[in-house]
């Protein structure tokens, strides 16, 4: 029987040692399409994805010989896991992999947004010496909410836990579990305490636009807002009019909703042209789960759960 592992991204070589060790014939075709994955997928016993690769019914039906799908990070709504598990094909992810990175990343870009630090960076390089424009808001004694209190919204918490701010977390499918540094309270709550905003959450029908016109209407006071999740949980001309009219104070944004900037139609062009001019918006590029450690932690813990460790 054939144990040809079709690996669909690029990854570290640790996963392919790790699967050639373990007897399994790695097929690395990191540039794969979606039509060359259904040409090779009946030859597999295992698919390795992270978020290019849409695996849905027609995949998984000519996938006769598939016995795993390993997803590299978080979110599997690019999979169609209950038809694969229906088919008997175990599904995994490995959010625990890049969760440090994700939060410090967030950290980061929430400093950077508050303290100026990019704006102020970007002025120099054009000779602008400018201090009173710069003038730093701190963390301390902010209200801090978190949306979705996973994996990457509880180590968020954790990594945020030294800078003195009041932490609070809502979740609507998970409960009981607020802390000595996190306070678990409801949404209202979240609208009327919040001074930063984090989302956490996977992409679902449910929280497809969840920051739209009314969610940032919801909120008591002005916010900072921040998405290192899916960029799709933010409609994007919503979030542009909160920042213009003042009620999104300043942004944070690791994730777009169309990241192919080569689809881009003329009013995509024109909110990212927006975002990177505006001086309170900081994007960076999908990066924030994306570290080198964070490159070998991901596939062992996918092989873990697979018992192939």
């Amino acid at each position: 029987m054939s144990r040809k592992v079709l690996i669909t991204a690029k990854v570290h070589p640790y996963l392919i040692d790790q699967l050639e060790t373990k007897g399994f014939e790695p097929v690395y075709l990191p540039a794969i399409t979606y039509e060359e994955v259904y040409t090779e997928i009946p030859e597999c016993v295992g698919l390795i994805v992270t978020t290019r690769i849409r695996v849905d019914k027609q995949i998984i039906d000519h996938a006769r010989n598939l016995q795993w799908i390993g997803r590299l990070g978080s979110g599997m709504e690019l999979i169609d896991v209950a038809y694969a598990e229906s088919k008997g094909i175990h599904c995994v992810s490995s959010p625990e992999g890049n969760q440090d990175p994700v939060g410090e990343q967030a950290v980061g870009m929430l400093l950077a947004l508050m303290h100026n630090i990019l704006k102020s960076n970007l002025e120099l390089r054009k000779g602008i010496w400018e201090r009173d424009g710069n003038r730093a808001w701190e963390l301390g004694g902010k209200t801090v909410a978190i949306i979705g209190y996973g994996h990457t919204g509880s180590t968020f918490a954790h990594k945020l836990s030294g800078f003195g701010v009041n932490i609070i977390a809502y979740d609507k499918y998970r409960k009981g579990f607020g802390n000595a540094t996190v306070k678990e309270v409801s949404l209202e709550e979240v609208f009327r305490d919040a001074d930063i905003v984090s989302l956490h959450l996977p992409l679902t029908d449910e929280t497809r636009h969840i920051a739209n016109s009314a969610f940032f209407r919801s909120f008591a006071r002005p916010i900072w807002f921040m998405n290192t999740a899916r960029g799709k949980l933010v409609n994007n001309p919503d979030l542009i009019a909160a920042l213009e009219d003042g009620r999104v104070q300043g942004a944070c944004l690791d994730v777009l909703e169309n990241e192919k900037l080569n689809t881009y139609t003329e009013e995509e062009k024109a909110q990212l042209a927006f975002f990177l001019a505006a001086p309170n918006v900081v994007v960076t590029p999908h990066i924030a789960g994306y570290s080198h450690e964070a490159s070998i932690r991901m596939p062992r813990v996918v092989l873990e759960k697979l018992n192939i460790l």
